[in-house]
């Protein structure tokens, strides 16, 4: 497993370890996800390296639909989640042009997406290892 760290940048996510699977499979990315989040701590262990933690395991189908079946989660579900965070935030307390902009992000990858997989459904490729 390989580990990522583009997420690191405060006390929260600085104590998540994101692992990526080393193995790649039809696409060439990988297809395993694992992160880890430590176990709350009692009042005396703030600060100190937690022992445990909970793990979260993220898999995204592996192969095409059409010859596999489903069998994981897709970019876009996941990114679907993430959208409907933002949108709440943007219509709570926590609005703010940093939300904003990362919800248009957000929006403008899913809508690319779903670009693409229509047009692999015009093209006839779509759910099948071809280009």
């Amino acid at each position: 497993m390989r580990e990522l760290s583009g997420h690191k940048v405060n006390p929260v996510n600085d104590k998540l370890v994101v692992l990526a699977e080393d193995e790649l499979g039809p696409g060439g990315a990988p297809h395993h996800y694992e992160i880890q989040i430590p176990l709350p701590q009692d009042p005396g262990e703030v600060g100190k390296i937690p022992q445990s933690a909970r793990t979260i395991d993220i898999d995204f189908q592996k192969g095409p639909i059409a010859e596999v079946g489903v069998n994981g989660l897709t970019q876009e579900a996941l990114i679907a989640v993430i959208i409907d965070r933002f949108e709440h935030f943007q219509r709570g307390q926590f609005a703010n042009g940093y939300n904003a902009r990362a919800l248009e992000h957000l929006q403008a990858a899913q809508s690319a997406l779903l670009d693409r997989t229509k047009d692999r459904v015009r093209r006839g490729v779509e759910g099948y290892n071809r280009t």
